[in-house]
């Protein structure tokens, strides 16, 4: 098990570029199986879960070529079928929630798709039904193994239709566009998920031949095509990445410039930290975040009651950013009720932050009360263990603000989502050191 060692209370300065976007990735990667052609994507991010999935795409029998650091070329022309009824993909399939969304495009160009229950973060229930019940209404027959905890949907040809999505799904809704874009007629999918990641899967396809309109809405129309082409493709950068290091440079009292941002698909996430008292300017397509050497104060509602932080499917606020907010709030002047609707377990992290000196109250699973100490003490150095990505790098925020050394233990979590993340903090000058 890995282990940062952070010595906290150090000012941070320069420059960092976030990596590519996650959250696109693990779409964008299935969609590759949707056509025999060749598909060169850039600005793939090195972490864990990403090349998890693109080990999972070698074995399946995708021919993968690295071309430079972050491209990487994809041609499924020739796949092994029967890899995912093997012992092995039952493994490394459950290793990976993402692996949920090779269904949608197996299904769609074969006829089938298999996947055991996946894995991934310890956040709290994430349902698959959105997935399953959206194949089912394309004409798939459901088949589920609660002995080995395998899903399957099976097809000869699928006929599109019209849905309503139960939840604005980002991986279901995903699943299901890819899905449907080689269906028999017009699919129409109404409460759609319409994040950027999905905007840019949608752009993907389209280039690849897929007739998708409405995107950017919560209504999809799609239009079954034949068969698809191959294409290039470029990652937007990770708005998470970007929010975590607004919150780093207001918590250390840090100057930092955030390069190459894609400003435009950020949503509400610099106005949120706004209203957190941070300053964020948006110089071209950076963002300059300068030191906030006299601290940062909440804002209230304009009645004067307490400001409420909550998540929201897109165009709201991202679920993944609310533990950043959390943590740069514990140094504000001011309270703020922090609202986490979409995962009960998420805030399950406070604990630790109350044992570094923080004033939160842990209302209930859903949400906590954070009293600001206004820079007036520090938080203390303790040694911790990362329950996922995003709690993780929250934590590892509040430790290089602490006084004195911190101790992260199981960065494996973190790793999964952010890439070669203590040797990019050194270059902007943060003390810390990975111990194997």
């Amino acid at each position: 098990m890995g282990v940062f060692k952070i010595e906290g209370g150090h000012q941070l300065k320069g420059s960092i570029q976030p990596q590519g976007a996650k959250n696109e990735a693990l779409q964008i990667l299935c969609a590759v199986l949707l056509t025999p052609e060749k598909v060169t994507i850039y600005n793939i991010p090195d972490i864990v879960d990403v090349n998890k999935l693109i080990n999972l795409l070698k074995k399946l029998g995708v021919k993968v070529e690295k071309l430079s650091k972050g491209t990487y070329s994809f041609q499924a022309d020739n796949l092994n079928l029967e890899y995912l009824e093997s012992d092995e993909f039952k493994i490394d399939g459950r290793g990976l929630r993402g692996s949920i969304m090779i269904v949608g495009p197996l299904l769609a160009r074969f006829g089938r798709g298999y996947i055991p229950k996946p894995g991934g973060d310890k956040i709290g229930r994430r349902r698959l039904d959105t997935h399953f019940e959206g194949f089912i209404k394309l004409g798939a027959k459901f088949g589920y193994s609660k002995e080995d905890q395998f899903y399957g949907v099976e097809a000869k040809k699928l006929k599109g239709t019209y849905m309503l999505l139960e939840e604005a799904s980002v991986t279901g809704t995903a699943n299901i566009v890819m899905a449907a874009v080689l269906a028999e007629g017009q699919t129409t999918i109404y409460n759609a998920a319409c994040e950027p990641y999905l905007q840019q899967l949608c752009k993907m396809l389209n280039r690849m031949g897929a007739k998708i309109s409405g995107v950017g809405s919560n209504m999809l129309i799609i239009d079954g095509v034949e068969s698809l082409v191959g294409t290039d493709h470029t990652m937007l950068p990770d708005m998470i990445e970007i929010g975590s290091w607004i919150g780093l440079a207001a918590m250390t009292k840090s100057e930092l410039t955030i390069t190459n941002v894609s400003w435009d698909d950020l949503g509400l996430i610099p106005n949120v930290f706004r209203k957190l008292g941070i300053t964020v300017e948006k110089q071209g397509d950076d963002i300059h975040i300068p030191a906030h050497t006299n601290g940062y104060e909440i804002q209230s509602f304009i009645d004067g009651s307490i400001l409420t932080v909550s998540d929201a499917p897109w165009p709201g606020f991202t679920p993944d950013l609310l533990s950043i907010i959390l943590v740069v709030a514990t140094q504000a002047r001011g309270s703020v009720l922090i609202h986490q609707k979409m995962f009960e377990s998420r805030l399950f992290f406070v604990d630790k932050l109350i044992d570094m000196g923080a004033k939160i109250i842990l209302c209930d699973p859903h949400r906590a009360t954070v009293i600001g100490h206004d820079f007036k003490s520090s938080l203390k150095a303790t040694t911790m263990t990362s329950p996922d990505i995003r709690a993780g790098v929250s934590l590892l925020i509040a430790a290089l603000s602490a006084k004195g050394t911190s101790t992260i233990m199981n960065i494996e979590q973190i790793d999964r989502g952010y890439e070669n993340i203590d040797e990019r903090l050194r270059a902007i000058g943060a003390k810390i050191e990975r111990l194997e």
